[in-house]
């Protein structure tokens, strides 16, 4: 099995060709393809490549399927006995992605 841990928004994520996975919002068009070179680690049915801090010649290549948000999280303050309270919701913004192939120095998984 396959597998790469990539980079993107801040966050790091394992993924595996034909999954799809939710990530930080892109700047890019619906059904547009995309290169992310930003590969920490890459499994390649048993050849391991580790980054310091990113794998060279290595990428992930997406495909994006739509943009969305994610579930409503409620932040909700009170401060007790001053009879103040406060409640917001925040909707965070996400572009889900399907990976379409792990690249290794030319070899793709």
């Amino acid at each position: 099995m396959s597998y790469a841990i990539i980079e993107t928004g801040g966050k790091q994520y394992r993924v595996e060709v034909g999954r799809f996975y939710d990530v930080e919002l892109l700047e890019a068009e619906e059904d547009s393809k995309l290169t992310i070179d930003k590969v920490l680690f890459v499994n390649m049915d048993g050849d391991i490549s580790i980054g310091q801090p990113i794998v060279d010649s290595a990428s992930v290549e997406v495909t994006v399927m739509r943009h969305h948000k994610a579930k409503k999280v409620i932040v909700y303050k009170m401060r007790p006995k001053k009879k103040t309270r406060r409640k917001n919701g925040h909707r965070q913004p996400l572009t889900r992605i399907m990976v379409e192939a792990i690249n290794l120095s030319g070899k793709a998984a």
